[in-house]
């Protein structure tokens, strides 16, 4: 394939029955409704053509002058029209081929292949994409970048128990689609953003068919004469009701078929989801980039159990709409618990490992912000009733806000939680979303001991982990200031020994039970306490300054 080839030709009648599509809307309005072409309720119509055929005539245009090829090194594009642009990544720095199958392809026969190098989208980088490549040629590439044939997108897909047969016979499956998750994914405030929209395109399709949709609601309220307090919460609730049910029927369209598993690649094994009805998505996860695991629970939906999965790993990119990292639709803990465990490898499961809880200080600082930020609110407040920006009732929120905050600072400190499973650090902490991170401890490259100056009057300390991985650092807030060093020292073997003195050394309880890390860290141990006896004289004074600062 060293050649410049160009992107598949069926491409122009896709596009081509896609600008005949976005004409109906208009051409029914006129001849079927008898709307007045002349008329301004035509215009969304008129907008909704002009998208659907200038969308196609763009893609003819890049289809004329789009090339690509694969070389033995490289893979590279040229794209463009006045200013022809040319990419090209390293082979060996790809770490993602991903193939779609949107709903006008598949009626082709297409394919959309995106091969990742690590871009970063918050950088304004992106993954090159062959939009569109046939079938054949979508499997070739993939087999031809990272040396295993992608799954064929299937067309149909009946939900599947757990206990159902893999497709492939060298995939190791961990989880299938499940109807019933449907509940997990019906809540949250996209629910909302979800009706407004489909509410609003509704409104403006509806108008250019001559339909008074807001006539027609005002007349409703005037007849059943109700007030401006049970219109706005009948509005509220109607719009939840219908954002929820939008959501639990784009969990079927955007997971249906949903397969996660590993399977065999050029370099080691891909840790591969495949989803989607309409537009079908292959993601795979090189196994040799993954550093650990992280689940997620939202706050106000921690009741039900709702849980976000995902992995940390290089090469992805966290930005983005589509969510590569997330092995998982939203789904129930105890299940996310299970497959992260898998998709690790880890015996035990870390995530099911106990916890180590954080002192009382910890509770206290954060009663001490809670009420520092209700005191803040409380003078903003007297001084917007002093100004007659508000009224004077406006102050008695602080009495709602304090007591407010005060559970939320418990919440937050119920949250924290840190321990050492074998190979593996695991820290829980957060608020709005408690959030669990499984990381390798071998990945760990760069570690901090921080202390701000409430944290040093309560005797805290945070340890910050740092990896060439998911966000790039984690925290473990608010530990013990005389166990913190210790606790690095174990969350990153090696990393802090030269500069620890003897005292300061890790001891072996306090891995906890069932957490031991065997004679390779004993030994460990014992090596840096021998460095440490024949130079502990000059290190032992630095330490102690360093830590008196």
């Amino acid at each position: 394939m060293s050649e410049w080839q160009r992107l598949h030709p069926r491409v122009i009648w896709v596009d081509l029955a896609r600008s005949v599509l976005s004409l109906l809307p208009a051409v029914a309005a006129i001849w079927l409704f008898g709307v007045d072409p002349g008329a301004g309720q035509l215009w969304p119509l008129i907008g909704v053509a002009a998208f659907g055929v200038i969308g196609a005539a763009g893609d003819a245009v890049r289809w004329t002058f789009t090339r690509y090829r694969i070389t033995p090194s490289h893979v590279e594009l040229k794209t463009g029209v006045m200013v022809r642009a040319h990419r090209s990544i390293q082979r060996d720095r790809i770490r993602s081929v991903d193939v779609e199958a949107r709903l006008r392809h598949r009626f082709a026969g297409l394919r959309v292949v995106k091969i990742g190098a690590g871009q970063q989208s918050s950088a304004g980088e992106s993954a090159l994409a062959l939009d569109a490549v046939s079938v054949t040629g979508a499997e070739a590439l993939h087999q031809l970048l990272l040396g295993h044939a992608v799954p064929e997108p299937r067309e149909t897909a009946e939900p599947e128990s757990e206990t159902a047969a893999p497709t492939d016979e060298q995939a190791e499956v961990y989880a299938r689609f499940q109807p019933r998750w449907f509940i997990y994914n019906m809540f949250g405030v996209w629910a909302y953003v979800f009706a407004i929209g489909v509410g609003w395109g509704a409104y403006w399709l509806l108008s250019g068919f001559g339909v008074d949709v807001g006539g027609f609601v005002a007349e409703l309220i005037e007849e059943n004469d109700f007030g401006w307090v049970w219109v706005a919460a009948i509005a509220v609730l109607a719009v939840g009701a219908f954002g929820a049910a939008g959501l639990g029927v784009n969990y079927f369209v955007e997971y249906w078929g949903f397969e996660l598993a590993r399977v065999p690649g050029e370099k080691g094994t891909l840790l591969r989801t495949r989803q989607g009805l309409f537009t079908t998505r292959v993601v795979n996860r090189d196994d040799g980039r993954m550093r650990g695991v992280n689940i997620s629970e939202p706050l106000l939906w921690r009741w039900l159990g709702v849980t976000d999965t995902s992995v940390i790993t290089t090469g992805l990119s966290l930005w983005s709409m589509s969510q590569p990292a997330a092995i998982l639709p939203r789904g129930p803990l105890a299940a996310a618990r299970r497959v992260a465990g898998e998709a690790l490898g880890a015996d035990p499961n870390p995530l099911e490992a106990e916890l180590a809880g954080h002192p009382r200080a910890a509770l206290r600082r954060r009663l001490w912000w809670a009420t520092a930020v209700t005191a803040a609110a409380a003078f903003l407040l007297v001084w917007l009733a002093v100004t007659d920006v508000v009224p004077a009732a406006a102050i008695w929120a602080v009495a709602v806000l304090w007591p407010v905050a005060l559970i939320a600072a418990v919440v937050a400190y119920r949250a924290l939680g840190h321990a050492i499973v074998g190979r593996y650090l695991v820290a829980r902490s957060g608020l709005v979303s408690r959030s669990t991170v499984v990381l390798q401890r071998p990945a760990v490259s760069t570690i901090a001991v921080k202390e701000s100056l409430l944290q040093r009057r309560l005797g805290l300390r945070t340890v910050t982990v740092m990896t060439a991985a998911g966000w790039g650092a984690y925290h473990v807030a608010d530990i013990d200031a005389g166990k913190s060093l210790r606790f690095a020292d174990q969350a990153a073997p090696g990393l802090l020994g030269p500069f620890l003195s003897p005292r300061d050394e890790p001891e072996s309880a306090l891995l906890g039970a069932g957490h031991g890390e065997g004679a390779e860290a004993e030994g460990g141990q014992e090596r840096r306490r021998d460095g440490h006896e024949r130079h502990q004289g000059e290190r032992q004074g630095e330490v102690d300054g360093r830590r008196d600062r």
